[in-house]
């Protein structure tokens, strides 16, 4: 629009675009779905070998930063392993039980699968191992199929499926580069999920920190709170108590005093290793043992043995196993991307979301070759990782290597190691994943996603976990559902002095153009939300002749629908505006447009609805709609 010389120029909207071929259309769809990152760009004007080692890069990318690795690097890679690694073996032994698989399986799964990893991930900063809540997921699924104390050897062989069909899960995912579909679980859900999962795994651990023998096998907190206090006068061991509750104490005491001042990273971080030395020793000295306080008793040495024989690939439990795996698979994947991304951010780096998946996805497919159960990114250690100064993914190595030592020579002294001091070491360690801070964000940001937050949470804690992770994902897809179907619309009016119009609930000032309704539909059209809008759009009208009529003005002449926001439409969003078009034609009120974009203009121009609307009423701008219905309004009065 041209001001100069008091002249008014009304520019046109583009011309529908030259037709693309199905072939070239569909191929461009592809590419912007699954191939958005154009990972391919690279490799162009290389030669063979260059093509090769970057092929290889793209499958390890050790191979990448491994050639500027140095001492330097190393020495904070040293150090952060080895911090990982105090923290991580006493809660791979506790995460082990908690997944109801003997202690050996936790630290076999943090052994293989980290190896793994750090030729493959992408991330420089995750550290990988059994965790809390996947532990939990899985000993619930699988104790609903097999008792670990009738069946160990099936249950065990279940686990090592699972596992498997985990990894083959996340392996598909990221090489069909369908990442994306992680993104469906909503971020309010998780925090829900994560939060009621870490209530549900302490209150668990209340079998192990009162010393009580028969303990419930449900998880719901009704079922844990009436079995805890159902034995208060009978089942309870005074040393066990006093021997948790008192270390319990001391690590979180540690923990608060890591979060006080982060150059005390590491008291947090050795305080289960602490723990576990104490307590083993006070156990052994005092013979504890045989006044009823539970002990490990026996932690198998040597390095995980193959366990390829044992998985399920045919029989009555394969159909488990693969359900199990995709479920334990998901939310493995769901937690290790979340922290990933939190790392990179911090360290303003790019994560490779689908190499993520594919090396989480070969580590777990390794792993249940050797003994492993599922393993993802653990937030405590890889918290403690970033704080001990890790620089790339040798501090999983470093890991690794005190793990195969630990394996090798350490097992035997666990012997005495109480099981309260475990259920102390876990029950700090989900602390953490209760994140009070993030839910009251929620709540102050969208009441709805405070709502699946809730959800998820109560459904987990009163449900079981089963039932909360279901709860989660309906609520995040209802979401999904809600904002596609009824997506917002708006009247706008102008702002004074301007010709700039705005929703007129969001600037109280903008006012309505005499005998104009101005309406805004802030959403894509299609066949699941084409109808609500048109009946939307009616209604606003309805509404706004109601209140004209009260007032005994004019009625509205024209209805104008800003198109800004409106990035697509489809065949029953074409058909819902040639309703709308005949609906206002029967009223005697104009329909414009106003600013269409490239896919909504082809669209109409290749429907011919253009043709009925009219290409006079199809506008760049609301200025000049307006002016259009308005032809003796000067500019400021548009």
């Amino acid at each position: 629009m041209d001001h100069s010389n008091g002249e008014h120029i009304i520019h046109k909207v583009g011309a529908p675009s030259s037709k693309q071929n199905l072939m070239k259309e569909f191929r461009t769809t592809v590419k912007e779905t699954f191939f958005s990152d154009d990972p391919l760009r690279q490799f162009k004007n290389q030669t063979r070998s260059r093509k090769f080692f970057l092929g290889l890069q793209a499958i390890f990318p050790i191979l990448a930063w491994g050639r500027t690795y140095n001492l330097s690097k190393f020495k904070g890679d040293l150090i952060a392993g080895l911090t990982i690694a105090s923290l991580c073996i006493p809660q791979d032994i506790g995460y082990a039980k908690l997944a109801g698989l003997d202690p050996q399986y936790g630290l076999y799964s943090s052994f293989v699968p980290p190896l793994i990893y750090a030729f493959m991930g992408s991330s420089r900063d995750i550290a990988i191992g059994p965790v809390a809540v996947v532990s939990l997921l899985l000993g619930t699924l699988l104790q609903a199929e097999i008792d670990p104390a009738e069946n160990p050897t099936e249950y065990c062989n279940l686990a090592f499926t699972a596992t498997f069909f985990a990894g083959i899960t996340q392996f598909t995912l990221g090489f069909l580069r369908l990442g994306f579909l992680v993104d469906f679980l909503s971020h309010a859900a998780v925090v829900g999920f994560m939060g009621g999962a870490a209530i549900t795994i302490a209150l668990q651990q209340l079998k192990g920190l009162l010393g009580i023998k028969n303990f419930t096998k449900n998880s719901d907190l009704i079922s844990v709170m009436k079995s805890v206090f159902g034995s208060v006068h009978h089942g309870w061991n005074w040393q066990t108590v006093l021997l948790g509750v008192s270390f319990l104490a001391f690590l979180l005491i540690a923990k608060f005093i890591g979060k006080r001042n982060q150059k005390w990273f590491w008291v947090p971080a050795i305080g289960p290793l602490i723990s576990v030395v104490l307590a083993t020793f006070l156990v052994y000295i005092t013979r504890a043992d045989k006044d009823g306080v539970q002990i490990v008793k026996y932690i198998r040495k040597g390095i995980n043995p193959p366990s390829v024989k044992h998985i399920y690939f045919t029989g009555k439990y394969l159909t488990t196993g693969i359900r199990i795996g995709v479920v334990a698979g998901l939310v493995a994947l769901t937690e290790a991307m979340a922290i990933g991304r939190t790392f990179a951010a911090m360290k303003d780096y790019q994560l490779d979301g689908n190499k993520e998946m594919v090396a989480l996805g070969t580590m777990n497919i390794m792993g249940s070759f050797t003994s492993c159960y599922v393993t993802t990114g653990s937030f405590s250690r890889s918290a403690v990782n970033y704080m001990a100064g890790c620089r790339t993914a040798v501090s999983n190595i470093v890991m690794s290597i005190v793990v195969l030592l630990t394996l090798l020579v350490i097992t035997p002294l666990f012997k005495y190691t109480p099981n309260a001091i475990l259920a102390s070491i876990i029950i700090s360690a989900v602390v953490g994943l209760v994140d009070y801070k993030a839910v009251i964000l929620i709540w102050k940001i969208d009441k709805f996603d405070f709502c699946a937050c809730m959800g998820a949470f109560f459904g987990v804690v009163f449900a079981g976990v089963e039932i909360g992770l279901l709860i989660a994902i309906s609520i995040s897809f209802g979401k999904i559902l809600l904002h596609v179907t009824r997506p917002r619309t708006a009247v706008l009016g102008k702002l004074p002095g301007s010709t700039v119009y705005r929703n007129i609930e969001q600037y109280p000032d903008a006012s309505k153009v005499p005998g104009i309704l101005i309406v805004r539909v802030d959403s894509a059209i299609y066949f699941s939300n084409s109808n609500y809008i048109k009946d939307r759009i009616l209604r606003w009208l309805a509404d706004e002749e109601e209140q004209l009529t009260a007032q005994g003005l004019p009625q509205i002449q024209h209805l104008i629908v800003e198109m800004s926001p409106v990035i697509d439409i489809d065949t029953s969003g074409i058909h819902a505006f040639e309703d709308l078009y005949k609906s206002l034609q029967k009223r005697d009120i104009q329909l414009m447009l106003a600013n269409p974009g490239t896919a909504v203009i082809d669209k109409l121009h290749a429907s011919k609805l253009d043709d009925v609307i009219g290409h006079d009423k199809i506008f760049l701008t609301m200025a000049d709609a307006v002016r259009c219905c308005n032809p003796n309004s000067t500019i400021d009065e548009v």
